[in-house]
């Protein structure tokens, strides 16, 4: 017999180019019962894209119903597109005791800790912010203007990160999984998420 270990969200933020991405990737495999959060989104789908495994696709319609009726976590605009973080996907599987992750804004993530008390907020750092330069730019994706003003906002943002439960340096990839596995492990172990009737139950006498 085992005792029964309540889910909880765990909420990864950091600059544009820290490898949250990345980092989650590498840690979702390695860690039992972690499911990546599914959100919501009016974009169209891709080629190869699953609906309900990739994202919920929703008409701009249903989106704004959504709103309307407080079923986001929380959401955000980007590049003409909707995207939001269901509260009904979230609970469910914390409901069956998995532990959710996912990656959004810093705002959004204040906006999830406010509606979701329980939820741990993880802030990624990259090591020096010369070297979050070089990511960007390795990357090729931005002109140098964009890439500048996304240093400027990241140096900008830094100062909610004692809003954060944890932070974690990405120095090395393999260090910063295993920094965030001790993190997830720590926090599912806590006495406040174990059920007591089943460690009752685990340790009585016979």
């Amino acid at each position: 017999m085992e005792v029964h270990l309540k889910g909880f969200l765990i909420v990864l933020s950091g600059p544009s180019g820290v490898g949250k991405n990345t980092l989650m990737n590498r840690v979702i495999p390695r860690i039992p019962n972690l499911q990546y959060s599914v959100s919501a989104t009016t974009r169209p789908p891709r080629p190869g894209e699953v609906d309900g495994v990739d994202y919920f696709f929703v008409s701009e319609e249903e989106f704004d119903q959504m709103i309307a009726e407080d079923e986001f976590l929380e959401w955000a605009e980007f590049v003409g597109n909707r995207y939001g973080t269901p509260k009904s996907f979230v609970q469910e599987q914390i409901q069956q005791g998995r532990t959710v992750i996912m990656d959004v804004d810093i705002q959004g993530a204040l906006q999830i800790k406010q509606k979701l008390d329980d939820a741990v907020l993880v802030f990624l750092l990259p090591p020096t912010w010369e070297e979050l330069r070089n990511r960007l730019n390795k990357r090729g994706k931005d002109p140098m203007e964009t890439i500048a003003k996304r240093l400027e906002r990241s140096f900008e943002e830094l100062k909610y990160i004692v809003d954060y439960d944890y932070f974690i340096v990405n120095d090395h990839l393999d260090k910063a999984a295993e920094r965030l596995m001790t993190i997830i492990n720590a926090e599912r172990y806590r006495v406040a998420r174990a059920d007591l009737e089943s460690m009752k139950k685990l340790w009585q006498r016979r």
